[in-house]
């Protein structure tokens, strides 16, 4: 069964953001359970902000599932990437992607690559880009498998990444790749910007899709956009998707109204 998830961000950088909840673990899991979310999705400045045994504790006390856990801070806080030119910052970026591996995956949950992946230009080809992205796919995606859990890789739109932006594109990378523990995140927002047809995209994605970010053609919460969702959920339902749609939204015109509208929305088309 199809699950609902909410996004928290830790990330004080970050503001501004499009995550629904900000701040505050313990209230904001509270809002979460209240309103029937079935997980959490967390994005942390690193696995040191994020007290483990209290984290345990509010998943436990509100029944909530723990969705995935986003590595964005390693670029936005420490500008790390997977396609840096420069090894060292490359090394780092690999140990801080393993580092939420490691807190994810002792939980049961996944880590997202998303902004870490980086781009290519200011000297290094797309070629040379590629071969390091896939270098530390191949290397994190077996570091996770420890875990049980997958990689989740997530194509950007043109206007954030230029290695991989389709879902089409992506499945064909992943599909090079030594590792097989590598699954997409197929985010709506991102999707609406680059797939000519966002339902077939997800049929012809095969058992490639682990997780989505459910949200408007504006990157507010589904509801307040013009998106017509009904055709995701079948598509999704048709390739036997099972996992977390998580909702990565602006927090507009508050948290706790973008949080209702995509539950709201989630129990009229998953429910």
């Amino acid at each position: 069964m199809i699950k609902s998830s909410v996004t928290i961000s830790l990330v004080p950088e970050a503001k501004g953001g499009p995550f629904v909840y900000w701040d505050d673990l313990p209230n904001n899991c509270a809002k979460a359970a209240e309103l029937g979310f079935d997980g959490v999705e967390i994005f942390p400045r690193s696995t040191e902000s994020v007290d483990k045994n209290q984290f345990q504790d509010l998943l436990s006390k509100h029944n909530l599932q723990f969705a995935a856990m986003g590595t964005g801070a390693g670029m936005l806080v420490h500008n790390l990437s997977l396609t840096s030119k420069d090894i060292n910052t490359r090394n780092k970026a690999t140990e801080f992607i393993k580092s939420i591996i490691d807190f994810a995956g002792n939980l049961g949950a996944p880590a997202i690559i998303g902004s870490m992946q980086g781009r290519h230009g200011n000297g290094t080809s797309k070629e040379q880009a590629i071969e390091w992205l896939s270098s530390g796919l191949n290397e994190l995606g077996e570091y996770a498998n420890q875990y049980k859990t997958p990689l989740l890789y997530e194509p950007l739109n043109r206007y954030e990444t230029n290695l991989f932006n389709t879902i089409g594109d992506t499945v064909r990378y992943l599909n090079t790749l030594d590792c097989e523990n590598i699954k997409i995140l197929a985010d709506l927002f991102h999707m609406n910007i680059e797939e000519k047809c966002i339902h077939q995209a997800i049929q012809n994605s095969g058992n490639k899709i682990g997780h989505v970010h459910f949200v408007d053609s504006n990157r507010h919460a589904a509801g307040f956009g013009h998106m017509n969702h009904k055709p995701i959920s079948e598509a999704l339902n048709e390739i036997g998707f099972d996992q977390f749609v998580s909702a990565e939204a602006f927090p507009l015109p508050n948290s706790d109204e973008a949080a209702k509208s995509t539950i709201s929305s989630f129990n009229k088309y998953f429910r």
